[in-house]
């Protein structure tokens, strides 16, 4: 089950061709530092084909008249030629990396922002750590081809094209001798080419399933300690780990493979044409400067083919890390802008004195097995509407429909008398504020918690929504007050502050809806008493939808509506439900004699 659930899918085959040019659109920005980068790097290719002719004519001329003089002539060219070469490589191998680097950070910010975009389920059936796999190690695999100088390979092709000209220019025997090494080289790179892509997938997919756990693990620490489950654990991620290391192994092995194969080749390439040139040199036919320059051009022959397959495989985990960044900015069902499928009947006439409405909908986190059937609710502006009802029988469901957080299998769903898909996305959150059981609070300051979404925070408005739920003498005796640091997830922080953090956010936003999911259920007797007085005053003239764990929280609403296996069963106010002895009243006598039997 673990490796089922943090192992990835496997891609079907990409081509190299359709990756570079979907990458295109984040390196066209660039295109000035590329362009200029590949006309450099011809330069500098060129002028270390110069070397071996510029020596060959030096040895050649060694013992003729004047010999000396047109040495010293050549090794002052041959300075040159180098220096040169080198003064162009830093700026050609610069310009690369930064055009790389600036394209990669496009390409991040375009996946950051496609993950605000992904509704909730998509994160339910995602492990984190594969997301943050795709945003960080694949990127970087595709960095990679950048930084280390793969698409250098242009260059490399050009100085196979000149030497092999040069070459034969020079010999055309000796070159049918290195030529004859092409074959068997090419053959070799096309058996690792297939094998070698899928290495990379196995060590991407790999390191999600690595990333996801590690993930897991971290976020679940507490529970991990609590019930001894460290030994589970570290066997749980050693099987991981092995996997991890076993799909590198292979990678490495082919790599490595390659490599000596290409090597050998040479060498074997190399002492042919010595012992041809040695039986010719007898002959007079072949100069001491020509055999100089051609072994010469048989070692910078093979380096470009050595660099290449080295490129070639950087260029294979960049493809593999490519597939799973485009595979997932493929994903299009689950896309959070894109209009409700259950919509269409906007023009409908609606009162236009509701806030929002739930109209006969049925919903379901997974097909086939419903949460909500036949949900109809309709709450009038500044009405103060609880739902109730045992855990799992919708509550919460309600308000992730209303946020369009999900969209509905059936039905329809409206904030004022507009269907919740036809509003821009942050057009309809705008309208609501929402204080969840579980608070998220961001590292920062208390301060820009309270003003979250706000890049510049509005000190008085903060202090004016702490003063209002009775909470800012509570921050400010903190040491630095309001901006007091929040460490990640507010773990400086008590459960009833996060809470208190929390609804001061929403009375900061001041929207005209406000949703409360249970959310005095992780607060003390004092804070709540006091929360509950302060949201009386905060809920004046507004609209409010309450999920209400505690029923004693809940008497002063204007309606309350019971849930119970995903269906409204009642509807009324809290004397009346009482009184009707239905599943309100069960349930309420129930939870007061569980407080009076915990007092007892």
């Amino acid at each position: 089950m673990l490796s089922r659930f943090h192992e990835e899918s496997r891609l079907g085959e990409a081509y190299d061709a359709r990756m570079l040019l979907r990458l295109w659109p984040f390196v066209r920005p660039q295109g000035t530092h590329l362009a200029l980068s590949l006309a450099l790097l011809v330069v500098t290719a060129l002028l270390a084909l110069l070397r071996p002719l510029i020596m060959r004519d030096a040895l050649d001329a060694f013992d003729t008249p004047g010999g000396l003089d047109h040495l010293t002539r050549c090794g002052l060219l041959l300075t040159g030629v180098m220096v040169l070469e080198q003064s162009l490589a830093f700026p050609q191998l610069y310009l690369m990396q930064l055009a790389g680097a600036r394209a990669m950070a496009d390409l991040r910010v375009r996946v950051f922002g496609f993950l605000h975009t992904r509704r909730l389920g998509f994160f339910d059936r995602t492990p984190v750590g594969r997301l943050v796999t795709r945003v960080t190690n694949d990127v970087d695999a595709i960095g990679e081809m950048f930084a280390s100088g793969a698409l250098n390979a242009f260059g490399d092709l050009l100085r196979l094209a000149v030497i092999v000209a040069v070459m034969v220019s020079l010999d055309w025997r000796m070159s049918l001798l290195a030529f004859a090494a092409v074959p068997p080289v090419a053959l070799g790179v096309n058996w690792t080419r297939r094998r070698m892509r899928d290495a990379f997938r196995e060590v991407r997919a790999k390191t999600a399933r690595m990333n996801a756990y590690l993930n897991e693990q971290v976020s679940g620490m507490a529970v991990v300690q609590a019930y001894a489950r460290e030994e589970r654990s570290a066997e749980e991620f050693d099987e991981i780990n092995a996997a991890y290391r076993n799909a590198n192994n292979r990678s490495i092995v082919l790599d490595a493979t390659l490599d000596a194969a290409i090597e050998m080749v040479s060498s074997v390439c190399i002492a042919a044409v010595l012992w041809y040139a040695g039986v010719n040199s007898l002959k007079d036919e072949i100069s001491f400067g020509t055999l100089f320059a051609f072994v010469a051009y048989i070692d910078m022959f093979f380096v470009p083919i050595r660099d290449l397959s080295a490129r070639y495989t950087l260029l294979q985990s960049a493809m593999a890390g490519a597939e799973r960044v485009f595979e997932l900015l493929d994903n299009k069902d689950e896309d959070a802008t894109a209009a409700a499928t259950s919509g269409g009947d906007v023009a409908k006439a609606t009162d236009e004195g509701v806030a929002f409405e739930l109209d006969n909908v049925g919903f379901g986190y997974k097909p086939g097995v419903p949460v909500l059937r036949h949900v109809s609710i309709a709450a009038r502006r500044g009405e103060k509407v609880a739902l109730v009802g045992a855990t799992g029988a919708g509550k919460s469901t309600v308000a992730s429909l209303l946020l369009r957080l999900y969209d509905v299998d059936e039905g329809v769903v409206r904030v004022f008398g507009r269907d919740v898909g036809a509003y821009p996305r942050d057009e309809l959150r705008r309208q609501f504020a929402v204080v969840p059981q579980d608070v998220f609070l961001f590292p920062g300051t208390v301060l820009t918690n309270i003003a979250a979404g706000d890049a510049i925070p509005d000190r008085a408005k903060v202090v004016n929504a702490l003063n209002r739920i009775g909470a800012l003498d509570l921050f400010e005796r903190r040491e630095g007050g309001l901006d007091a640091p929040v460490l990640e997830r507010g773990s400086n922080f008590s459960a009833g502050e996060r809470q208190l953090i929390a609804f001061a956010r929403a009375l900061y936003r001041d929207p005209p809806l406000l949703i409360l999911d249970e959310a005095t259920a992780n607060v003390d007797s004092d804070t709540e008493a006091r929360l509950q007085r302060a949201l009386e005053g905060a809920m004046e003239g507004r609209t409010a939808l309450i999920i209400a764990h505690r029923l004693s929280t809940i008497r002063a609403v204007d309606r309350i509506v019971v849930f119970h296996k995903g269906c409204v069963v009642e509807q009324g106010t809290h004397e009346d439900l009482l009184a009707a002895g239905g599943v309100y009243s069960k349930l309420y006598r129930l939870q007061f004699a569980r407080q009076a039997a915990a007092h007892a």
